[in-house]
């Protein structure tokens, strides 16, 4: 089963890999984007496409350390917390239901 799993694995990964491969292949074209002052960058579609993907990948993550940190600050003081407060007394066991 395990073996299965991991074979699964690779064919989606390669199965990607070949449809991202393909893509790139079938947007060689040249294509031109306009920046501000009449500057402008000449390369091929797919460099295009993956630097807009890369450029939203940093933007969302970027966006999200905020509230990681703000995560991380308040699971650090609910240990701490827990480290300080002594805890309760054990309770004696309770005697099953039932037949």
């Amino acid at each position: 089963m395990k073996h299965l799993m991991w074979l699964l694995r690779w064919i989606l990964k390669a199965a990607i890999f070949f449809t991202l491969f393909a893509f790139a292949l079938n947007n060689q074209q040249d294509a031109t984007v306009h920046f501000f002052f009449g500057t402008a960058w000449r390369t091929p579609l797919v460099l295009v496409v993956l630097a807009a993907f890369a450029a939203g990948l940093v933007a969302g993550v970027l966006a999200m350390v905020p509230r990681w940190w703000k995560h991380r600050s308040a699971a650090s003081r609910v240990h701490t917390a827990a480290a300080v407060t002594p805890s309760a007394p054990p309770q004696p066991p309770v005697p099953p239901h039932g037949l």
